[in-house]
């Protein structure tokens, strides 16, 4: 029983410990996908971003927003032309696991612990 109980300690110790290995670096230009649902239904929105801006499309509307990157794997967004105060407030986005072409992030205002999730995909440089 006692070496049951060590094997399962060991168990835990080594997969708590695990951490997905993950390349932030290779999704910070580039233009890329990202869908999610609005009123229960599937919409698109893309945006190319480079080392300092972020220019997104999603129906017809374009809008442009500073990059500013915290470290390899987060950064803060802020609309440089909000049409509202809620567009005004800038988002904190840290990015959680990558695989080939996509990453899984959370997002939230700067401040708020609300925090949500997606995932996007690469899908060109």
């Amino acid at each position: 029983m006692k070496k049951n109980f060590l094997y399962l300690c060991l168990l835990s110790l080594f997969t708590s410990c695990y951490s997905p290995e993950k390349d932030c670096t290779k999704f910070q230009t580039g233009t890329f996908k990202f869908e999610s649902y609005l009123n229960g239904e599937l919409v698109t929105s893309t945006f190319t971003r480079n080392d300092t801006l972020e220019v997104d499309i999603f129906q017809g509307a374009v809008d442009t927003s500073s990059v500013r990157w915290i470290n390899d794997c987060e950064y803060i967004i802020k609309n440089l032309h909000p049409k509202n105060i809620a567009e005004r407030k800038p988002l904190h986005i840290k990015i959680l696991t990558t695989k080939d072409d996509s990453y899984t992030f959370e997002y939230g205002l700067v401040g708020d612990p609300k925090k949500k999730k997606g995932t996007v995909t690469k899908i060109a440089d």
